[in-house]
């Protein structure tokens, strides 16, 4: 099926040539979760807008941009253009990519559970049964998180510099080692011995 053409004028407006109107970002919106896939062209010069189009109604519908952190969005507009864009199309489309096999992966094993296709509030009753049951103390509730095991170094944040330990030289010994005996003549009788005796 042929993309949806629509015209985008200098003001801003959009125009549907399929069903020859104008339409609003949230009606585009609207038909592509619909499924209908859209192009959108200058209308004076031809020139294809989609992209720009489909990122002004991500951030600009439902709120989107709350979900981004200042820190990044200061940090995307500090980087080069081939580095931000090296950025959506790597590691974006990969992140949203392996989101949604999860999503699909999680909504498949949920026909196993009957329990998971609940809604929140009847599992939430659920759990307050069993918390209220006779086998309730052999049921441990997730510990929050306490961070990292002092043995393990807590990862460092973005941009912060790397220490690298050094790697350990050799065991150092607490004690003298003793050397070599003197008395080795005692030790060959006590060996001639144990041999005669075999004998």
């Amino acid at each position: 099926m042929a993309p949806i053409l629509i015209k985008k004028y200098g003001n801003r407006r959009l125009y549907d040539t399929g069903d020859s109107r104008y339409v609003t970002q949230e009606e585009l919106a609207a038909k592509i979760r619909s499924g209908a896939d859209i192009r959108v062209v200058d209308a004076q010069t031809g020139e294809d807008l989609t992209q720009t189009t489909l990122t002004q109604i991500v951030l600009e519908a439902g709120n989107a941009a709350k979900f981004l952190p200042v820190q990044l969005l200061t940090q995307m507009i500090r980087l080069s253009d081939d580095a931000l864009a090296e950025f959506f199309s790597r590691y974006v489309t990969g992140a949203l990519d392996l989101y949604l096999q999860a999503k699909r992966g999680a909504q498949s094993l949920s026909a196993y559970n009957p329990l998971a296709q609940l809604p929140s509030v009847a599992s939430e009753a659920l759990n307050r049964m069993w918390m209220g049951s006779p086998f309730a103390p052999a049921y441990q509730q997730p510990q929050p998180y306490q961070g990292y095991p002092p043995q393990y170094p807590s990862p460092a944040p973005p941009g912060a510099p790397i220490h690298v330990a050094p790697p350990p030289g050799p065991p150092q010994p607490d004690e003298p080692q003793p050397g070599p005996r003197a008395d080795t003549h005692g030790d060959r009788d006590d060996v001639a011995a144990m041999r005669s005796e075999l004998d």
